[in-house]
């Protein structure tokens, strides 16, 4: 039986990508207006944090027409606060990936063709609306002959196209970036790499299958947590077939307590679950956003989209009860070192900006929520910091940063008041009374007995004087700076000189993309390209009369 079919009129990022030529320029003219933006804001001194905002939010909508490959590199983006602006980071993690569901009568056609049958000899029923769509794909609900309840993932058709074409687009944009030393530090082709690797296996259903079967196997033994089964006789790389759980969204708090729902349960499983996914598994889900949980009427935790999985190094559980004291006692080297063990930190030289970031999120968020606002106290002293040695953070550890404040924040809109240690005291508790338990009773007592050791020293402020004052010097904060005058102004004549190429460039491939343009059906837009070739070649000339003014300047000096 089917239900009545539904259909939509396609997005305009599908109405380009049958035209590579006209989804390139596309591209390139977005790209080519937010450098110009950035330039204009750089060279007229408006860069203040509003208007960081102002331009954040313009490029989430162009992002947003761009669909989803460029949706999917923002989301990832969100994480990354080293590097890109705080106001970006807010803005996109705003981003919800939600776009009108596709056509039913084109989703059926793309399960008959994976499944090799009819939909009615597929399923005993088949619900033509959809539960839910994203720019990848869309949900379907359905039931088997066998009388099972499922729900059937749809991929989009034409995403690996799309993919490799933009793929192509951004590499192209990164190579003209890293013409700038500033952009080049920060080694974005690894970046590049990482995303479109884990992008693509996010359109293979096949993996995403093995992922929750791995998924479901870890947390067999755990009550509280619900993973669907995969029914692989129903599975291809483009449709996922998944045991139909339904439930509350977990951060949806009132109608979670109409129900009778233990909110402080539902915060404890949700962090214990996390951790045991993190410190024992070594394989966690990397996007744990509202949509991607559930709450059944037994208050039972339920997991949904494992398309985005990441792993990490398993701790011994002699380690994370040390870990955890470390945090306890603010021990900043304890910590570190514990990090740079699981992979989540690249040792370098001088390690003095990871050391002060994690020492500030000690401090901060040891006993209290996670507020991301708090960055803004320190975010313009890490960016020196980053400045003076680049440092990029490994792509497993901003995964983990964005699932614990993502976590965070569920955890606070079903409780403002809750605390992460009191939540997380269930997963203490169960390691140090699972197998081999003297060891681990006598490392916790050990490690007990020097927090209170530390603390009882604490009171002694003379010693904390002492402390604060040792921290800062290790952590840089009492520095000398020497001013040349000279190679200050050399270094202003090579910035104008590097503005100067890249004005030249965007100048030629304007030009280039008006001639283009003349020969296809879009010859209007001709004229703004024209103009903006212009407009460049007017910055060109500009750059070429400041350079030779600071030259006669420097002549004269």
């Amino acid at each position: 039986m089917l239900t009545q079919s539904v259909s939509s009129q396609p997005l305009r990022w599908q109405r380009s990508r049958s035209n590579s030529l006209l989804r390139q320029i596309e591209i390139f003219l977005i790209a080519a207006q937010f450098i110009l933006f950035l330039w204009w804001d750089q060279v007229f001194r408006v860069n203040s944090a509003k208007n960081r905002q102002k331009r954040a939010k313009w490029l989430l909508k162009q992002i947003l027409n761009l669909g989803p490959t460029f949706i999917k590199i923002a989301q990832s983006l969100s994480t990354r606060a080293d590097l890109i602006p705080l106001e970006y980071i807010q803005e996109f993690s705003q981003l919800q990936d939600r776009v009108p569901e596709f056509s039913s009568i084109e989703a059926i056609a793309i399960i008959e063709t994976e499944l090799g049958k009819p939909i009615t000899e597929l399923f005993l029923t088949f619900d033509s609306i959809p539960l839910a769509s994203a720019s990848l794909g869309q949900v379907h609900r359905a039931k088997l002959f066998s009388g099972e309840e499922v729900v059937i993932k749809v991929q989009r058709t034409g995403l690996e196209q799309l993919f490799n074409l933009d793929f192509a687009v951004v590499a192209q944009l990164i190579q003209v970036g890293n013409i700038l030393p500033s952009i080049r530090k920060y080694k974005l082709e690894e970046v590049y790499l990482q995303f479109f690797e884990l992008l693509l296996s996010e359109i293979d259903y096949i993996n995403e299958g093995k992922n929750a079967t791995r998924f479901r196997e870890n947390f067999k033994d755990f009550p509280n947590v619900k993973v669907p089964l995969v029914y692989w006789d129903y599975t291809t790389r483009k449709v996922l077939t998944l045991e139909y759980m339904p439930g509350v969204k977990v951060d949806a708090r009132q109608s979670l307590i109409e129900k009778g729902i233990n909110l402080d349960q539902v915060i404890q499983t949700g962090i214990c679950s996390y951790l045991k996914q993190l410190l024992i598994d070594g394989f966690f889900q990397s996007d744990p956003h509202p949509g991607n949980m559930a709450v059944n009427p037994q208050g039972e935790l339920i997991f949904y989209d494992f398309g985005t999985m990441a792993e990490v190094k398993s701790m011994a559980k002699d380690q994370m009860i040390k870990t955890f004291m470390a945090v306890l006692k603010k021990d900043t080297d304890e910590v570190l070192e514990t990090l740079i063990y699981m992979g989540l930190i690249e040792p370098i030289s001088d390690m003095r900006a990871i050391r002060r970031i994690i020492q500030f999120l000690l401090d901060e968020f040891r006993d209290k929520p996670v507020d991301i606002k708090a960055f803004e106290r320190i975010s313009e002293e890490v960016y020196m910091m980053f400045q003076q040695q680049p440092f990029r953070l490994p792509s497993q550890m901003t995964f983990i940063i964005k699932a614990i404040t993502t976590l965070d924040g569920i955890a606070r809109s079903l409780d403002p008041k809750y605390n992460l240690l009191a939540a997380s005291q269930p997963f203490v508790m169960s390691i140090t009374m699972s197998d081999g338990k003297g060891n681990l009773i006598l490392t916790l007592s050990t490690q007990t007995l020097s927090f209170i050791r530390q603390t009882l020293m604490n009171f002694n402020s003379n010693n904390k004087m002492m402390r604060q004052l040792q921290d800062r010097i290790e952590q840089g904060e009492l520095e000398f700076r020497v001013r040349s005058l000279e190679s200050e102004r050399t270094l202003k004549k090579i910035y104008i000189a590097i503005k100067g190429l890249i004005y030249t460039c965007l100048t030629g491939f304007s030009i280039f993309t008006s001639f283009a343009l003349l020969t296809t059906a879009y010859s209007k837009f001709a004229v703004i390209s024209f103009g903006l070739a212009g407009l460049f070649s007017l910055f060109v000339l500009r750059c070429l009369i400041t350079l030779m003014i600071r030259d006669r300047m420097d002549r004269n000096i």
